[in-house]
């Protein structure tokens, strides 16, 4: 009987035991479920060394969502007092010590513990591609003289480093779709999917020295030194990329201004693009001594040069296109000046930097259309800087306008009107076939009433150093995007000027850090299966109530074995 009774509580203890493991089976595999873990932020400091100024941004993260898209975040952008390093050429050490009031920003914003884990990097753009190409020892003095300055920095400093244009215009391109969400989405059946290529965004930017265009063509790019090709999340993205070196807004101004005094041949220049009545004063010497100017330069660079407003936007047009090549474009569909090939643009376009901050000057943010932008710039280039009846060109912009009582208007309310006193866009703005413009003008004078009486300087008062250079910086723009890359009539919709997308200022900075940090995979990130807090604890517990069952069975086990040898050792039954 003792033996039966044994026999029953083993049998007992093993089903007890093989109850609790299947039960502890099914928790782990049935009720597995994605669960949000307790995760720390991290951070990330990137430094966009511009040829006019420098600009710091730390980024954040959950550190468990460090391979997913759209996770960062911007958490600061500061402004370095000064201008860019590249303009420290004579004192290199005051390049380092500028970045010091927005290092201690960015530190003070990072806690403490995390310092030490927290990557910063440096990139330098067109301003110093010009200064290494003007004078390479100088560049690397900066350079050096940075280094010293961020390398103190109790973070982990990853070097300072010159950035190609090519890759300046690729990493913005990257940033705007990674804000956005286009690389890759999570669908609904629980896999990631590569978003339709319609959705990819193209970028547009523009910094003070160079001007880059990114997007993905129709077809194939043709001229491999033109495309960049990335492994993004298990799919490829071939883009056709490009930068133009002395096209940026600065080096633009410049050059227009020393080919206006190379034409004139004497030390006053009436200029087309600046206001009606504004006067100044500038040294030779600066005008001529950038790398991107190949004027002519006058023979004694000491002395200066007085500049006079004439307030006359077809003849600043005329001579911002003797900027660009054209020609050498002639009858061709897949190139865009200056010889170089790009494909026809298409899709979305975002601009950002220099074009979305003189066009939001300008009050074109908000999709006007490509008549009213012609217009609205046209207006404000004929507004008087000082007193109406100052000094005024032979040909007063006034006699392009048509016949009109208009009010004294704001940048705001011009495009309103535009629309019922000018001609049709086609004919207003000459466009055809692409390259096939008139040479005049954006292909012709928008019909536009009488100039607005309203004062520049008084409107914007303590503002002269830049908003002379609004004017021309507005025709540039339409130039560029016009007759440069192709945009007409039918792509003009497809053009947003932003700033920012997805709460991140656009730029390169945060596509240069996604890149040096890995945080986006080349392969498509591996799904992992969780369990809530509960059925952890309840797999637990059976995993336990399992074990112990196993050795209390074993351990009732051994004395039955025992109970049995002896009872056959000594031939009589047990009790």
């Amino acid at each position: 009987m003792r033996l039966i009774r044994k026999g029953r509580v083993l049998t007992a203890l093993l089903g007890a035991a093989v109850a609790s493991g299947v039960t502890t089976l099914v928790l782990i595999l049935v009720e597995a479920t994605n669960v949000l873990l307790p995760t720390d932020t991290k951070f990330g400091i990137v430094f966009d060394a511009g040829s006019s100024h420098t600009s710091l941004f730390v980024y954040r993260w959950p550190a468990d969502k460090e391979n997913d898209t759209g996770v960062v975040s911007q958490a600061l952008a500061c402004q370095v007092k000064g201008p860019g390093i590249s303009s420290y050429a004579s004192d290199p050490e005051q390049a380092g010590q500028s970045l010091r009031g927005c290092l201690e920003e960015a530190l003070a914003l990072v806690p403490e513990a995390q310092h030490q884990e927290t990557p910063m990097f440096l990139g330098a753009t067109a301003g110093m591609r010009l200064l290494s190409q003007k004078n390479s020892s100088q560049a690397e003095d900066i350079f050096a003289a940075v280094t010293r300055v961020l390398g103190q920095a109790p973070v982990d400093f990853r070097g300072a480093e010159l950035l190609a244009g090519k890759d300046e215009g690729a990493l913005g391109w990257i940033t705007v779709n990674y804000v956005l969400g286009s690389l890759v989405k999570y669908s609904f059946s629980g896999e990631w999917i590569r978003p339709p290529e319609g959705t990819l965004v193209g970028a547009l930017d523009m910094g003070g020295a160079s001007t880059q265009i990114t997007f993905v063509p129709r077809g194939p790019v043709l001229d491999e030194s033109t495309q960049a090709t990335f492994h993004l999340y298990g799919f490829e993205h071939s883009v056709y990329t490009h930068s133009y070196l002395c096209f940026g807004r600065d080096q633009m101004l410049q050059r227009l201004l020393a080919a206006l005094v190379q034409s004139s041949r004497a030390l006053r220049v009436r200029h087309p693009c600046y206001h009606s009545g504004y006067q100044d004063t500038v040294p030779l010497a600066t005008l001529f001594e950038s790398p991107c100017v190949h004027s002519t330069a006058p023979p004694d660079l000491t002395q200066n040069l007085t500049v006079e407003g004439t307030g006359n936007p077809g003849a600043c047009t005329s001579a911002i296109r003797d900027l660009f090549n054209f020609s050498s474009c002639m009858g061709r569909q897949d190139c865009a000046f200056d010889g170089v090939y790009q494909p026809p643009v298409q899709g979305q376009f975002y601009a950002f930097s220099s074009f979305y901050h003189t066009f939001h000057f300008l009050n074109l943010t908000s999709g006007q259309p490509l008549a009213a932008a012609n217009a609205t710039v046209w207006e404000f280039c004929q507004r008087s800087w000082k007193l109406v009846g100052g000094p005024q060109d032979p040909h007063p912009a006034g006699s392009l306008g048509c016949s009109g009582d208009w009010r004294d208007p704001t940048l705001g309310s011009v495009n309103s009107r535009v629309q019922g006193s000018c001609p049709a866009p086609g004919r207003a703005l000459g466009l055809g076939p692409r390259r096939a413009w008139p040479p005049g003008g954006l292909g012709g004078r928008p019909q536009l009433a009488p100039p607005s009486r309203t004062q520049v300087e008084a409107t914007w008062p303590g503002q002269q150093h830049w908003l002379r250079d609004q004017c021309a910086s507005g025709l540039y723009i339409l130039t560029l995007l016009l007759h440069g890359y192709g945009f007409g009539e039918d792509t003009w919709p497809s053009l947003e000027f932003r700033k920012q997308a997805g709460g991140a200022d656009i730029g390169w900075t945060l596509g240069y850090m996604l890149n040096l940090t890995g945080m986006i995979p080349a392969r498509a990130p591996v799904q992992w299966r969780a369990q809530s807090r509960s059925v952890w604890a309840a797999s637990v517990v059976f995993a336990v109530l399992t074990l112990v069952a196993v050795l209390m069975a074993a351990a009732a086990q051994l004395p039955w074995h025992q109970d049995r040898h002896g009872s056959h050792s000594t031939g009589r039954p047990q009790p």
